[in-house]
């Protein structure tokens, strides 16, 4: 069997390659090649240029992998952001919004959050693996090849660690790479009798260690808002976590604005949501190191304002796009429907949005080696049926890929179960 794997020619094929991570981009800075072929090992790019002399090259010391039809290559997608590890279900807080009660409103109800955890609480570790693999192969035939997945549905050191250990078994039966994060501080749960600071400290004393030691996450996220825990009760947890070497990662600016400044001071990889972010936390996200996060399914599924993304982007921040699949404000789990829906309310550029969606929310996760179509990255990608790039993001997501390719192996083709 050949080391080597040549896969082409396509009609276009979108590198990313040299695109800045952080400001606006124009299209023209796409880097679109044509008439390319990947030349693939040990998962790797090593080559990606004109498809003839490629082949003429390497005939004999790589498997051939034909394209026949014209068909356009892209990077594999990230979604930097979900919380697929759940039970449960919250339509009836979809109807609660739409019938004029708020989020907050809901959430004070019993509805909520807290609703998810109760039914994830009484969820067998079994069960919650099965909900995992289910949506992450979901995930994966829309072509993302990495998916963030956050705890937060346990809220007590045992229930947090069934959801983690479930999340690690989960990714032995998916071919896409899970990367988990823990989000104890989620919530104070309303059934733990000490204050915010002392539920923040047993997790931080007694669930860290263990994350740790079995090696179940090496992120810690925290939701900074009225319905969770302040910029003030937060500080302590993150140094906690800092000290133990985990990244850093807030909900923040959702309602009001507090995390997306505690996100700068503690140099977290990223601040999600956003939505209420004002011309202050912009320019600080901006001339900070922290990926700013844009959730519109959230927006979406709450009825409030989208991430001010161009105002993000033309100050100089770095922009991801995720989906943040939840049950709760964010249900519909469609990255590019999402993606394309922020685009048109903020006007980004394509060349914005699979920037988003692939290097930068890798940045966003701290990854170096994903997200771009060139030399030495891993081989993630996916093909789709058709001529041109920009069908993808004009069909708003209904345009689905033929073939998705994780670390050089096909994982997906569509209309066949793998």
């Amino acid at each position: 069997m050949l080391d080597k794997k040549l896969i082409g020619p396509f009609k276009q094929l979108l590198s990313l390659d040299h695109v800045p991570l952080k400001g606006a981009i124009s299209d023209q800075q796409i880097n679109l090649l044509t008439h390319v072929g990947i030349l693939i090992e040990k998962g790797k790019i090593i080559a990606l240029t004109d498809y003839d002399e490629l082949k003429e090259q390497h005939t004999s010391t790589a498997e051939l992998i034909r394209i026949e039809a014209d068909a356009v290559c892209v990077p594999g997608y990230i979604d930097c952001h979900t919380h697929i590890a759940f039970a449960g279900n919250r339509a009836n807080d979809f109807a609660l919004r739409n019938a004029g009660s708020s989020y907050l409103e809901i959430a004070e109800s019993g509805g909520g959050i807290w609703s998810t955890v109760k039914h994830t609480r009484a969820a067998s570790e079994k069960e919650l693996i099965t909900a995992i693999i289910d949506r992450a192969n979901f995930l994966l035939s829309q072509g993302i090849t990495t998916i963030e997945v956050k705890s937060g549905y346990g809220l007590s050191i045992q229930e947090e660690l069934k959801i983690l250990r479930a999340l690690k078994k989960a990714q032995d039966f998916v071919a896409v790479d899970l990367v988990p994060t823990c989000l104890a501080a989620h919530m104070k749960p309303k059934d733990y009798e000490g204050t915010s600071e002392d539920y923040l400290t047993e997790m931080a004393t007694h669930l860290f260690p263990v994350l740790k030691a079995e090696e179940l996450s090496n992120r810690i996220d925290a939701f900074i808002e009225k319905s969770a825990f302040s910029a003030i009760e937060i500080q302590s947890y993150f140094r906690k976590a800092q000290a133990l070497g985990f990244d850093i990662t807030v909900h923040a600016d959702q309602f009001s604005t507090a995390g997306s400044q505690v996100a700068i001071q503690f140099n977290a990889v990223s601040a999600d949501h956003l939505e209420a972010s004002t011309a202050i936390e912009i320019a600080h996200l901006a001339n900070s190191n922290t990926v700013a996060v844009a959730l519109p399914g959230a927006s979406i599924g709450i009825g409030c304002a989208f991430t001010p993304a161009r105002k993000l982007l033309d100050q100089g921040a770095c922009l991801a796009i995720a989906t943040d699949w939840n049950p709760g404000s964010a249900p519909m789990g469609q990255l590019m429907t999402q993606a394309t829906i922020l685009a048109t309310a903020e006007k980004l550029s394509n060349a914005e949005v699979f920037a988003a969606i692939t290097f930068r929310a890798a940045q966003a996760l701290h990854l170096t080696d994903r997200g771009r179509m060139a030399v030495g990255e891993w081989a993630d990608f996916s093909i789709y049926k058709t001529d041109n790039y920009q069908n993808i993001t004009y069909l708003q997501g209904t345009m689905q890929p033929e073939q998705v390719w994780k670390k050089g192996i096909m994982i997906y083709q569509k209309g066949e179960q793998r």
